[in-house]
């Protein structure tokens, strides 16, 4: 039998055929060495080949259609002339174009049509400001009578199914371009869906992937640029990508070719990006006051002499924007709704010489404790949550997140799924951030997230904040029904008087929170038997030691309220030890994954909402030695951290036991003693 060494490619008769009939749909298709536009052009340019070098896409077909709506679509096509290269699937049935190590896996990308295609359209993606790329495959072989057999695959890679791609439909030609059909096609791709089950899959793909981006990024920043402050590194991601960003038909995203290293006043690469930061905001309608302060930081930084000296025809402003935009640029285009600069955040600091108390006030809660948080604390559609620390603001995105997910499920009109999902951001979301740097990273983070970003305040939540909005309704209070909190475990009674605060401004509703667990065994009596005038403590849960592995090894405990209402001393208290989370953690360098589930992770999370919500009926993996009701004394306010008492009093069971035990021991010792007699007997 030939192998596939002696049979030749028959790419040329197939994109032949192919190119023969876009020319009959009348449809102004170029070939590989075409220009199609500058922005897709330069895009396909600008990202890495198919064989790992960097520029020279060039995909065999690409097009550009309209459909009625006036939305244009990018097509790429990509041809391959044997039997089986159409596709190669992952074993989730996705384009195979990723390693085991989250790299490209050019092997699979260079070999398959529909890989190669679905690799090109990324790079639209990442480059340019189209968001719904069509890409298509298409290879074939001659079969015994010397006939062309081929096969097609086409692919929708867009910002939706964040870039992964899913399948359309099967078709023998692609006369699903032409004119009269496009329309119609194109009310299909809208129609593909993906469950939240498939979402989740596909986030948790890409958030590895970031991950590994932002250790590159910052292992590069910090070795080879030199003269830049924490702060300034910090500024600088966020000032390239609020850039970057852009809003259709309103603000172009700056090009990298946009900065010309210029030493001419007022021209700089600094300036161009303040200019370009400027333009973005006054579209997003921001209160001015929020808009100057955030422009007036940025520019401390990009306008420094430093940064824009031109050495070598290139500042090191323009340089560093390059870095930012290739190794991130496609995470945050494709909208993952992952608290993108928590991660960011991490890893800047992870490089800081900071002493570990220091250190421990800076650590960001994990997504994946961020949604239990938020799940603790009940939030839906209707919510109005706060954060007293907002960090990040990991946990109002979390929480923006449930609400939208909420209102996706409940509310059937487009039309008012908007309205809610607009108000949700602007109104039902309230942050407060002291540190300016880290504030800036929160404002960025709601901007990135669909712009949530509307009342993240600059303020001391203990001295400042009176409870109102800060843009806006600034007359009327905030009406705060879930409050979520990671609070700087070295504030007064490990930042319990956080706690305190927010729950005594609240009339009704939930609060969950992550602390030290010292707070609820001593370090915080006062504030705890305050808070229990006016809320009740529904749960205790015990966090497993490593959560915060490589930042801190602090023992937290999650404590949840029901606010509103006195905690009464008959009230039961859950107590949960969830030491065990199903995910094992390491804190390697250059591992591509620190998180792994090893047990039921996600079971187990789910699990202890339902525990904390209906109680025992809920056990499932856990046993009675994990989960204990029990109660504590308002008045006491050190009894936070109970755990299932040892069962100490032998059973009849145990009785049993250990006599059966005894008489095997008895058997055994007559049975040695008469072998014994016989061996001496000579028997």
């Amino acid at each position: 039998m030939a192998t596939q060494t002696t049979i030749k490619s028959i790419e040329p008769n197939i994109a032949d055929l192919a190119n023969g009939w876009l020319k009959s749909y009348k449809l102004d298709y170029k070939l590989e060495q075409e220009e199609l536009n500058s922005e897709i052009d330069k895009a396909l340019n600008d990202y890495y080949s198919k064989n790992g070098g960097v520029g020279g896409n060039r995909p065999d077909a690409k097009l550009l259609l309209q459909d009625k709506n006036l939305n244009y679509y990018p097509i790429l096509i990509e041809y391959k002339g044997y039997k089986d290269k159409l596709i190669k699937l992952d074993s989730n049935g996705q384009v195979d174009n990723k390693t085991a190590k989250n790299e490209p896996n050019f092997k699979n990308i260079n070999s398959f049509a529909v890989n190669g295609a679905v690799h090109y359209a990324n790079a639209i993606l990442h480059h340019t400001s189209y968001t719904d790329i069509i890409a298509i495959g298409m290879t074939g072989f001659k079969n015994e009578q010397g006939k062309i057999e081929h096969q097609i695959g086409v692919y929708y890679v867009s910002k939706t199914n964040f870039g992964i791609g899913q399948k359309v439909d099967d078709y023998t030609d692609l006369s699903f371009l032409a004119k009269k059909n496009f329309d119609s096609f194109i009310e299909k791709v809208k129609n593909l869906h993906l469950t939240q089950e498939e979402i989740d899959k596909l986030k948790e793909q890409r958030e590895k992937e970031i991950d590994k981006s932002l250790v590159k990024l910052n292992n590069d920043i910090y070795q080879t640029e030199k003269g830049l402050g924490e702060n300034d590194r910090v500024y600088l991601v966020a000032a390239s990508i609020i850039a970057t960003l852009g809003i259709p038909g309103k603000v172009t995203p700056l090009e990298k070719s946009d900065l010309k290293s210029s030493t001419e006043q007022g021209n700089t690469d600094g300036d161009i990006i303040v200019r370009k930061i400027q333009a973005f905001l006054n579209e997003k309608a921001l209160p001015p006051a929020k808009k100057e302060l955030i422009i007036r930081t940025l520019q401390n930084t990009l306008t420094t002499d430093n940064i824009n000296k031109v050495e070598n025809g290139e500042s090191q402003l323009k340089r560093v924007f390059t870095k930012i935009v290739d190794d991130l640029g496609i995470y945050y285009k494709i909208g993952l709704t992952t608290d993108f600069t928590g991660k960011l955040f991490n890893e800047m600091y992870g490089w800081l010489g900071f002493t570990q108390d220091k250190l421990n006030d800076v650590v960001l809660t994990p997504s994946y404790v961020a949604n239990l948080l938020v799940k603790l604390a009940r939030v839906n559609k209707d919510s109005y949550v706060w954060d007293f620390a907002t960090g990040s603001a990991g946990l109002l995105v979390a929480a923006m997140n449930e609400m939208l997910i909420d209102a996706k499920n409940a509310i059937k009109s487009p039309e008012e799924l908007a309205k809610k999902s607009a108000k949700i951001k602007a109104e039902q979301l309230l942050g407060l951030e002291l540190l300016s740097s880290v504030y800036m990273l929160a404002i960025l983070n709601m901007i990135l997230m669909g712009d949530g970003s509307s009342n993240i305040l600059n303020k001391d939540s203990l001295k400042d904040f009176d409870g109102k909005y800060g843009f806006g309704k600034t007359n009327e209070h905030f009406p705060a029904n879930a409050f979520v909190l990671n609070p700087p475990y070295s504030a007064p009674g490990n930042g319990m008087n956080f706690v305190e605060k927010a729950l005594s401004m609240m009339d009704n509703g939930y609060a969950a929170i992550i602390i030290q667990n010292s707070a609820g065994s001593g370090k915080a009596t006062t504030y705890n038997t305050k808070i229990l005038k006016h809320s009740t403590l529904l749960a205790s849960i015990k966090m497993p030691i490593d959560l915060f592995i490589g930042k801190s090894s602090v023992q937290t405990n999650v404590y949840v309220f029901r606010v509103g209402e006195a905690h009464q001393k008959d009230e039961i208290v859950k107590f949960i030890d969830f030491s065990n989370d199903g995910y094992t953690r390491t804190n390697r360098k250059k591992a591509s994954n620190n998180l792994k589930d090893t047990d039921r992770a996600k079971e187990r999370y789910q699990e202890v909402v339902d525990l904390v919500r209906f109680g025992r009926g809920k056990l499932n993996i856990f046993t009675n030695k994990e989960y204990y009701e029990g109660r504590i004394d308002p008045l006491n306010g050190a009894d936070w951290n109970q755990t299932a008492p040892i069962d100490t009093k032998p059973t009849l069971e145990d009785f049993k036991k250990t006599v059966s035990n005894y008489l095997a021991w008895e058997v055994s010792n007559i049975i040695k003693g008469q072998n014994k007699e016989n061996d001496r007997l000579g028997k």
